[in-house]
């Protein structure tokens, strides 16, 4: 019988003709190998976290999941090598026993490595790039079904592309990442005043380790999140009181005002006008890992873009106006956040200091008036949109905003000329293998 599956908002299905789920990666090699003979094109798949038809097929569809182990490190260097499948909690708790941690890290850490990395996931913090930058070397397989490794000495440009790779380059079985000694994060959730927020904007993103910020609309006030590395000891939260604002105020209370906005769309200011108030702030300070990710249980669908820093207020103003000028009904907040610029061919944060600006829906309701202007005025930027959340560019759009688009695309008609793990996401965002975009 032919499988099924899902993303974790079941917003995006498909049913591949068969799912393997290997364990190693000679596995992987072999299964690619099989549907090789077969004629079947194939796609990896991590934790199905993207909101985009990026891991959807027909053919073969590689599951790694079961490839989640940590293989080696060099505590004096702080490489550390691990399969391709693990997921990001999983790593950290992995780490913290190594005595190490990764550089910087998102909010979700359900995603595997994998998926993280190829759609170039990142936290914030002006100072740090996202969680591919730390990325010194890759195996992967091939469209010939053959592992290839990729590193600065044996394929320089394979490595840059892989990096950020959208799983067109092949299925990634094994990464090593640069992490850096074990260290504890002192968190200070607070509200201030939106129009401070943004006027002082650079300031607090320069003056902290890592600094974001959430707006609701129809208010004018921003709940901030600033935070910085710490010698303290940690101080673990009392796990029922965790629950208690995580799970039962953060998610369950805020789902319930969610659910109330989508039946009585009128009342998502005043609602939104109460959730802001009753936000009052908390201290968090415990190794950075356990800080970072924060759990999402409300369902909802995202876009979001990567824009030049020095945009960023004047971004955000016309998003928060165009909600207000056309009365939209929305009752999640936006998200700002900001990264360090990198290398990688198709990073979103290739070559220039990022804010990364984020736009939610609830689910079940309409998103598309909503997303695809916020997506014009982020055109007006040079934007360039996540990977794994919804957009509507293509790689007619797409390819003079990336100033490697070109040596990306080599290495994708090196690696599997053939097309074999292509789909239509990446049809329609990368072209057809071996076919120019721009002259």
């Amino acid at each position: 019988m032919t499988a099924t599956w899902s993303n974790w908002t079941g917003q995006q299905r498909c049913a591949p003709e068969a799912i393997d789920r290997p364990g190693s990666e000679a596995e992987a090699a072999e299964a690619v190998s099989r549907a090789l003979k077969r004629g079947l094109r194939v796609r990896p798949v991590g934790a199905g976290h993207s909101f985009t038809d990026i891991a959807c097929t027909d053919g073969l569809m590689i599951d790694l999941s079961r490839m989640n182990r940590v293989l080696g490190h060099d505590s004096a260097t702080g490489r550390v090598r691990m399969q391709a499948g693990i997921s990001i909690h999983s790593l950290g708790r992995e780490l913290e026993r190594l005595g190490l941690a990764l550089e910087n890290q998102g909010d979700v850490d359900y995603q595997t490595v994998s998926g993280a990395f190829a759609t170039a996931t990142h936290g914030t913090g002006a100072r740090f790039g996202n969680l591919s930058s730390r990325v010194e070397a890759a195996r992967l397989v091939n469209g010939a079904g053959e592992v290839v490794e990729l590193s600065a000495e044996s394929d320089l440009e394979g490595l840059l592309a892989a990096r950020v790779s959208l799983g067109a380059l092949g299925v990634l079985t094994e990464v090593t990442v640069r992490c850096v000694p074990l260290f504890t994060i002192r968190r200070v959730d607070e509200p201030r005043p939106l129009r401070e927020t943004l006027e002082r904007l650079d300031e607090l993103v320069d003056d902290s380790d890592h600094f974001e910020f959430f707006v609701f609309p129809y208010t004018q006030t921003a709940l901030t999140r600033t935070s910085a590395r710490t010698d303290e000891d940690p101080r673990p939260t009392d796990p029922r009181k965790a629950w208690i604002q995580e799970r039962l105020l953060e998610n369950g209370a805020f789902g319930a005002v969610c659910r109330v906005g989508r039946a009585i769309p009128p009342l998502i200011p005043r609602l939104n006008g109460f959730i802001t108030s009753t936000f009052s702030g908390s201290l968090k300070v415990d190794h950075s890992w356990r800080v970072y990710a924060t759990p999402r249980l409300v369902r909802f669908t995202e876009m979001e873009y990567a824009i030049p820093r020095e945009h960023a207020r004047e971004a955000v103003e016309r998003v928060l106006a165009l909600i207000e000028r056309r009365r939209l009904p929305i009752n999640f907040p936006i998200e700002v956040r900001f990264a360090a610029g990198d290398d990688a061919f198709l990073s979103t944060a290739q070559g220039r200091s990022t804010c990364y600006i984020a736009v939610h829906v609830y689910r079940g309701m309409e998103f598309e008036s909503y997303f695809r202007p916020v997506e014009r005025i982020m055109d007006d930027y040079g934007g360039r949109p996540h990977w794994g959340k919804r957009h509507y560019q293509t790689a007619a759009t797409l390819a003079a905003r990336y100033p490697d688009w070109d040596r990306f695309q080599a290495v994708r008609a090196r690696l599997d000329p053939a097309g074999v793990f292509s789909n239509e996401y990446l049809e329609r965002v990368l072209g057809p293998v071996g076919v120019p975009v721009r002259a």
